[in-house]
């Protein structure tokens, strides 16, 4: 269990450390928020073994890196999403941040901070309700349907909507209303983060290996797996069938997907760029 616990926690140190190097290098102090959140997540999983290692309920440290979780997601997706929607539809002008931005990266962060702190509390939960109006008010501005054409840009809209649920979900999970707190986050975990990862890995391998940026039928289906999944996760507990057969079906599609993202990329990921 030690050896684990080190080789996590001096993963994502590294992965902090080459962060700050880059940004440091490149003096891109822009993108010195990204590398703090990093550090904070690097933070947390350390904690998180400590509390756990000696004995001790590691709750708390689980909700701070859920919490970096939420702001990296807030923030990373915020820019991709719409800079390749514009992209993909050969708009002009490339989209700027707007006070709807700001002010859903702050609300992000307020509720946050608070349910790390106070997990249970109604306010965290009116924060997080707020959050999730602010998240839908930004995806909804992106109008991501006029890019149904492009899966592997209509991939980054879904994932952002499971930001938004996330937040909704969440939030009146702790008031009290709609689904266990337990299935709540995982639209958080399963949704938001297993679809957002997959979509930035697919882009970005396709890309970096001079292969044309278009989602195949291979690509589609692993996207669909993902989605169906988080869903299967998130709210498969609340029907009527054996919650047993409903998280094993939901671990096999999840799983599923990233596994046929390696059969799928592996061979050009191992294979020099076609640009080269």
């Amino acid at each position: 269990a030690f050896a684990a616990a080190l080789a996590d926690a001096s993963f994502l140190l590294a992965v902090a450390a080459v962060v700050w190097r880059e940004i440091i290098t490149g003096a891109a102090w822009r993108q010195a928020p990204i590398a703090v959140l990093v550090s904070l997540y690097a933070f947390a999983a350390g904690w998180f073994h400590v509390l756990r290692l000696t004995h001790h309920d590691a709750a708390q440290s689980e909700r701070l890196a859920l919490g970096c979780l939420m702001l990296l997601l807030t923030i990373i997706g915020g820019r991709v999403t719409p800079a390749f929607t514009a992209e993909w539809l050969r708009e002009e002008e490339q989209p700027t941040p707007t006070a709807v931005d700001a002010a859903t990266i702050g609300a992000t962060a307020a509720a946050a901070g608070f349910w790390i702190i106070s997990p249970d509390g109604m306010l965290t939960g009116l924060l997080l309700v707020t959050a999730g109006i602010a998240h839908l008010t930004r995806w909804i501005a992106w109008r991501g349907w006029r890019t149904w054409r492009e899966p592997l840009v209509l991939v980054l809209h879904v994932g952002y909507g499971w930001i938004t649920a996330a937040f909704w979900l969440l939030g009146t999970a702790i008031m009290g209303v709609g689904l266990p707190v337990v299935d709540a986050l995982h639209a958080l975990t399963a949704g938001a983060v297993g679809v957002m990862t997959l979509a930035i890995m697919t882009r970005a391998s396709l890309g970096h290996t001079g292969r044309v940026r278009h989602a195949g039928r291979g690509t589609v289906a692993i996207y669909g797996l993902v989605t169906l999944g988080a869903l299967l996760r998130v709210f498969g507990p609340s029907v009527p069938i054996e919650e047993r057969i409903v998280l094993a079906l939901a671990a096999l599609c999840w799983s599923g997907a990233y596994a046929g993202f390696c059969l799928l990329y592996g061979p050009f990921l191992l294979r020099p760029s076609l640009d080269e």
